[in-house]
């Protein structure tokens, strides 16, 4: 029973350590491109009209006026 509480123990610091892994890997492309400074305004306009994107449909889907 001592090892089944170990293991509930380590199970957050995996979910964590597999979405930080998650989000580097689908980040890593965009840190590339990053270096060329004009795919870097490009890339932070459409990051910036994306999240704005969502922010309006996700505004006036849960009825926020």
């Amino acid at each position: 029973m001592n090892t089944f509480w170990e293991n509930i123990w380590k199970f957050p610091k995996f979910i964590f350590s597999v979405f930080v892994g998650f989000f580097l890997t689908a980040a890593y492309p965009i840190f590339q491109l990053s270096k060329n400074p004009k795919i870097l305004y490009f890339v932070i306009i459409s990051l910036g009209l994306i999240s704005g994107f969502l922010y309006i449909t996700f505004k006036f889907m849960l009825g926020y006026t």
